[in-house]
């Protein structure tokens, strides 16, 4: 293995720890917080989060063993259902992230409709149909054999094995699910969050306007308070462009190369670099390390629901040590007695 390998295996190595901590602590949140548990939008979250743990264990690993030891991992078997899980999963995340997106939207641009917009059975209908749009294509590469070992991203994944008379037909497959799905994706993502950007910006120019008029009313109020709230007020408008950037940037950044890559590779005339075909592949991966600090860790509810599980933790462990020394306490205080007597 040469250096640019030996990195890239590392990088591998991360990314599955740390995705599969962070997804497991969103899935601990979910199953510890009844309030989190009632929120539609947790419903597009367990999805997320279920296939990225799926990902993590089952594909992540055999792109790490086909690294090292430059070759298939297991049987043509074996690869076909790896690569159907892979073409399953990555499908369903990219649909779910467009679900968040959608929810988002309308709790955003509709507050006093969402209730009745966005149902538990609408949320699952929603679910449903991510699930049947993930399992059409990957069953469709299944079943023509365009699933199995990739050389270029040492992956069991999408490609064409056969012969040149089916390289037609696996263009046109490979462009239609990238459209229908990285594409359809990133358009549900960056029109419903800038049209969520939109409305918060209107209302914190709203915000703002009031401020204004509230220090011009106050004339004895002290320099630094207008400080502070002028700051906040700049804090505000940049806190939900942030926001935004962090959901679309983080969408474009991970899966965009490795889309791009699929799509050239289409093209044999069109040389691309072993380590380049990894590298994005790993970028893919990533995507499933950064979702639970995307869409859950980084909130609100999430962070004190994890400060109750540890301090829930270290309370019980403070009791379990406290009654430990009660216990030895009073063990040396008989065996002092019976040494008395004796």
């Amino acid at each position: 293995m040469d250096t640019a390998e030996v990195i890239v295996s590392l990088l591998v190595v991360v990314i599955i720890i740390v995705s599969l901590l962070s997804n497991v602590l969103v899935l601990i949140c979910f199953l510890y917080s009844p309030e989190i548990r009632k929120q539609v939008p947790a419903l597009f979250t367990l999805n997320l989060t279920f296939c990225n743990l799926l990902l993590t264990v089952s594909n992540m690993p055999l792109t790490l063993v086909g690294l090292v030891n430059k070759g298939q991992p297991g049987g043509q078997g074996f690869c076909q259902i790896v690569g159907f899980l892979d073409t399953f999963l990555t499908t369903n995340s990219m649909l779910s992230m467009a679900a968040l997106s959608i929810d988002r939207w309308i709790a955003v641009v509709f507050p006093l409709s969402y209730h009745s917009k966005m149902r538990h059975r609408d949320a699952a209908l929603v679910l449903g149909y991510t699930w049947v749009h993930s399992v059409c294509f990957s069953t469709v590469a299944a079943c023509l054999s365009w699933v199995g070992y990739h050389q270029l991203y040492a992956s069991c994944t999408l490609c064409n094995a056969r012969a040149s008379n089916s390289r037609t037909q696996f263009f046109i497959f490979t462009v239609v699910f990238h459209a229908l799905t990285f594409l359809l994706s990133l358009i549900v993502l960056c029109v419903t969050y800038l049209k969520v950007l939109k409305v918060a910006r209107f209302h914190c120019k709203r915000i703002d306007v009031i401020t204004m008029q509230t220090l011009v009313l106050l004339v004895d109020i002290h320099p630094s308070v207008r400080q502070r709230c002028l700051e906040e007020q700049k804090r505000r408008r940049q806190r939900a462009t942030k926001k935004i950037s962090t959901f679309i940037g983080s969408f474009v950044l991970c899966f965009a190369p490795y889309v791009i890559t699929r799509i050239v590779e289409l093209f044999p005339v069109v040389p691309i670099n072993s380590h380049w075909g990894v590298a994005s592949k790993c970028l893919a991966y990533s995507k499933a390390a950064c979702d639970p600090f995307v869409y859950s860790l980084l909130r609100h509810q999430y962070r004190k629901t994890c400060s109750d599980i540890i301090n829930r933790i270290l309370k019980r462990s403070s009791l379990n040590t406290s009654g430990q020394q009660r216990e030895n306490g009073r063990n040396n205080i008989i065996q002092t007695a019976e040494g008395t007597l004796q």
